[in-house]
This record gives C-alpha cells, sequence and structure tokens, in this order.
C-alpha cells in the first residue's frame, strides 16, 4: 500500500479518479449520495486552486482505493463557513478535514486512523489554525435505508480526539439514492483544538 500526500496544483491530476471513488464510496449509508462526475470535478477543484490543501491518497499497485481530504476552512465553501461565523468564530482559525473515502475491502486496515494523522500533522505544521474540523450527514435511526449491521463512527472519531459541537450546523442538499430531486441535510460538525 503506497501512502501519496499532496497539495495544491499537484492534485488535479487525480480529480477523476478522486471523483469516481466519491461516487461509489458516498453512494452507500449514511450519505446515499446520487452525484455526477461533473459536480463532483467542481467539488474537487477548490483542491487544486488551495495552496494549502492536502489530499492523502491510498494506492494499491498504483490504483486508488482510498483519499482523505483537507483545507483551510476559508478556502471552503461558505456553506461550510456560515456556522463557525454565526458563532463568532473565525473560519481562518480553522482547518476543515473533508471526506474519508475507502473502499470495503481496505477497510479495518488502520487506514482512516492514518488520514486523520496526516490531516492534522498538516494542519498542525502549517501553524496557522487553532482547530481542526469535519462534518457528517445526520440520518434517523430509523432511516428506511440503514443497514442493519450499520456502526456510526462516533467512538472512532472520539477517539481521535474530536467531539461532536451541537452549536454548529449546516443544511447541504443533494439527491439520495432513492429521490427524484435533491432534498436539504443537516450536517453536524465535529471540533478538535489543535495543539500549541
Amino acid at each position: 500500500m503506497e501512502i501519496r500526500l499532496l497539495h495544491g496544483a499537484a492534485i488535479a491530476p487525480y480529480i477523476d479518479d478522486l471523483a469516481r471513488l466519491r461516487l461509489t464510496v458516498f453512494r452507500e449509508f449514511p450519505y446515499l449520495y446520487d452525484g455526477t462526475l461533473e459536480s463532483e470535478a467542481d467539488y474537487l477543484a477548490s483542491y487544486a486552486r488551495s495552496g494549502r490543501s492536502l489530499v492523502v491518497l491510498a494506492l494499491d499497485d498504483g490504483k486508488l482505493v482510498g483519499a482523505s481530504l483537507g483545507l483551510p476552512l476559508v478556502d471552503g465553501s461558505s456553506q461550510l463557513q456560515q456556522p463557525f461565523l454565526a458563532q463568532g468564530r473565525d473560519p481562518a482559525s480553522v482547518y476543515y478535514f473533508a471526506e474519508s473515502v475507502l473502499l470495503p475491502a481496505y477497510r479495518g486496515r488502520g487506514l482512516g486512523v492514518r488520514f486523520f494523522i496526516e490531516r492534522e500533522s498538516y494542519a498542525h505544521k502549517l501553524a496557522e489554525f487553532d482547530y481542526c474540523t469535519f462534518c457528517t450527514v445526520e440520518r434517523p435511526n430509523g432511516h428506511p435505508l440503514r443497514p442493519t449491521d450499520y456502526k456510526p463512527l462516533h467512538g472512532f472519531w472520539r477517539n481521535r480526539g474530536f467531539l461532536d459541537e451541537p452549536t454548529l450546523r449546516s443544511s447541504h442538499a443533494w439527491r439520495d439514492l432513492d429521490e427524484q430531486e435533491e432534498s436539504a441535510k443537516i450536517m453536524s460538525f465535529w471540533l478538535k483544538p489543535l495543539p500549541l
């Protein structure tokens, strides 16, 4: 397994592969995302434009099997920044951990932990941020598409030092696999102070 760290424009050659990986993994619960390659490529282009972005690639014999992304919150969308602004928090003090996506056959091998370690290490090295954060979709326990063996990742995130911040919520719209149109989803933010 090769782990490769990329920043800014170096991400551009991997955008199509990252888009396909995201579309594959995000079809699973809890995201149930029915997106397009075009919208994914547009989203990922913001990471290629940010000089302080990080993409951690997991490659098996040259094939992309997992990835984790991060960038300064101020380089992210206004939707991501708004909850922080509403609470009087400066988005410039926050490094945003975007998604970690990993094909099912590669889960349980420590790559999820490695993704968090690499992003936190990079945010700390930049020495510009007080916090790191990520957000996750909230789904009811009784959701009809929730698999019976689904295990939330709350314990994993707490073990990484993150806590759910109830005052930080955002709304994002996408089309679920069982929907005809986009609908709004509530996203909850988890926050961790970065060491001085």
